[in-house]
């Protein structure tokens, strides 16, 4: 049966949590927005994924980098500086008493509309903010089976289209990427750019490992993923070599091994793309290259945490 590397074991705990709307910290239950609100008619509006560990979200400075430059590129007035809104996350975990094993979501709309048209003019308040924290890791088992990814016809799009650099509410094109890949029997879809070369999956980055270099697409038809930079930015810390380049599907079914990355799941192996098993048939997972970069990945987590912690 097809998972997702999205997919969580539910906690009961959830269902008392407390969600930040507009500054206030609201139930579950009351924690809504207007059906006028820009994200809901049109999907208008930027957002962040943040993986929280010791009470502190990792990385936080680039999502907030990367959810300010989405919204500069809309013109949308987030209402909130930096800070405050860092304020706001760390709210929201307290009035949750949560530290380890949360993932929050950081979302942010043009607000509610006068009508539900597109105009951005028919705005008629501030944005809205939501803040939604939950107790929530990937199943372990997923992240020990590894993921079967299956190439889609439906591309990531050039940026006169729809910039694929932005992080917005508007994720049609991946949901049907996501549609296909699981009537396939696969936990996440392989997309392919305008020229066909390998760019992404519908909701993870994607590696390859060859003769013990580490690949990934040019990044020209992706979002700027914060975990994708990451593994790149250890890789030459560490001396291994690695490229973001054009390479074709191919090359991908001939690889010594295969990976995903993400805020929610980290790094994750692939176990096959399109029916091909990835590296040796019955090799364990994950594969040398990959259990080296999640170490890694594990030790440069705790340094951002630590020196936010510092601060």
């Amino acid at each position: 049966m097809a998972t997702s590397i999205q997919d969580f074991h539910d906690d009961p705990r959830n269902a008392q949590i407390r969600i930040w709307v507009n500054g206030a910290l609201l139930p579950r239950e009351q924690a809504v927005v207007s059906v006028f609100d820009s994200g809901f008619v049109l999907g208008d509006g930027v957002w962040e994924g943040l993986r929280v560990f010791r009470g502190h979200p990792a990385f936080l400075d680039e999502h907030l980098d990367r959810l300010f430059e989405g919204a500069k590129a809309i013109a949308l007035d987030i209402g909130l500086t930096r800070e405050a809104l860092t304020r706001a996350v760390y709210d929201t975990l307290a009035a949750n008493a949560m530290d380890d094993g949360v993932h929050a979501r950081l979302m942010v709309t043009r607000g509610v509309k006068r009508t539900p048209y597109q105009d951005p003019r028919a705005a008629i308040g501030p944005a809205t903010v939501v803040i939604i924290a939950e107790f929530k890791t990937a199943k372990p088992e997923t992240l020990e089976q590894g993921l079967k990814l299956f190439t889609v016809h439906v591309r990531r799009g050039a940026p006169d289209v729809q910039d694929p650099k932005l992080n917005s509410h508007s994720k049609l094109n991946c949901i049907t990427a996501c549609i296909q890949a699981t009537q396939a029997g696969a936990d996440e879809a392989l997309m392919l750019d305008p020229q066909g070369f390998v760019a992404t999956c519908n909701s993870t980055h994607f590696f390859i490992v060859r003769r013990g270099a580490v690949w990934t697409s040019s990044g020209d038809y992706c979002l700027a993923g914060i975990t994708r930079a990451n593994v790149l930015r250890l890789c030459r810390e560490a001396g291994i070599p690695c490229f973001e380049k054009n390479f074709s599907l191919t090359e991908v079914y001939g690889a010594d091994e295969a990976f995903v990355t993400g805020t929610f799941a980290g790094l994750a192996p692939v176990r096959s793309v399109d029916g091909r098993t990835i590296g040796a048939e019955g090799s364990a997972l994950p594969g040398p290259m990959l259990a080296r970069l999640q170490g890694l990945y594990r030790e440069l987590i705790e340094r951002d945490v630590a020196a936010r912690a510092a601060a």
